[in-house]
């Protein structure tokens, strides 16, 4: 696996696309830092680290039973990915958003996604892609988020990632998949506390592929961008409870 260092580039919503710098090659089998980055990676992703939340060296240290060099390495990757944030003498911490940021990123990426759905207009034969896409949706119908809350996200994320992939534009699959991954934590802290429509989610992605049956780029492209908008004041809300919990949610 490659996990890229990575430097700003172009900008559009307001938001930086990262571009390539130098990759940092990691064989997921034969590190430490890689696996203690999964770990904790889990952690953010599911809400056991909460944002904005600390991650103290010395604590991980002890929880996982390895060196702190091991446990410094995987907070780069963390950080490197945007999952995590380093500042001066303040150390590492769980990534905090504000409201501004979560709209970019989930209009950035639909944009994104929309531009993609777009270029499969160069592309004469859509069957393979339309063939996996029917073949997610059949297991997005039988998946139940309640019960396998992070088969569904990754279910309704692939959707949509198998049309970049399916467009051979490594730049633009790249920025995808990046913030992808700084999504991730919003998309699971909706699901868990009750805010997303599961089978409006589902019927989004429906009429996606439906129109791409048709041919209908267009149409799949605003029904993409339709969905961004949405889910987003459900993604704002949920964001704010897990940062600013109700006082009957507060420890004693």
């Amino acid at each position: 696996m490659v996990v890229s260092s990575y430097q700003w580039a172009e900008t559009l919503h307001g938001i930086s696309i990262p571009a390539p710098r130098r990759p940092m090659e990691i064989n997921a089998l034969a590190t430490i830092p890689y696996v203690l980055y999964e770990q904790i990676r889990q952690m953010i992703i599911d809400g056991t680290l909460a944002p904005g939340q600390p991650l103290r060296e010395q604590e991980l240290e002890r929880r996982f039973g390895t060196s702190r060099s091991s446990i410094r390495e995987a907070l780069r990757l963390l950080e490197l990915n945007g999952l995590a944030t380093h500042a001066q003498r303040r150390g590492f911490r769980v990534v905090l958003y504000t409201e501004r940021e979560i709209r970019q990123l989930y209009l950035l990426r639909a944009e994104l996604e929309a531009y993609a759905i777009m270029e499969l207009a160069e592309q004469q034969d859509l069957a393979p892609l339309l063939k996996r896409e029917r073949h997610l949706q059949d297991r997005l119908a039988r998946c139940d988020p309640d019960r396998a809350v992070i088969d569904y996200l990754k279910l309704v994320r692939n959707s949509f990632v198998e049309i970049v992939a399916f467009v051979c534009n490594k730049p633009l699959s790249d920025a995808v998949n990046r913030l992808n991954e700084r999504c991730e934590p919003l998309r699971y802290n909706l699901l868990r506390r009750g805010y997303s429509d599961v089978r409006a989610s589902a019927s989004y992605v429906d009429r996606v592929i439906d129109a791409l049956h048709r041919r209908d780029f267009a149409v799949a492209a605003a029904l993409r961008r339709e969905c961004a908008h949405w889910i987003l004041p459900m993604v704002l809300r949920a964001y704010a409870e897990a940062v600013y919990p109700p006082a009957g949610d507060l420890p004693a």
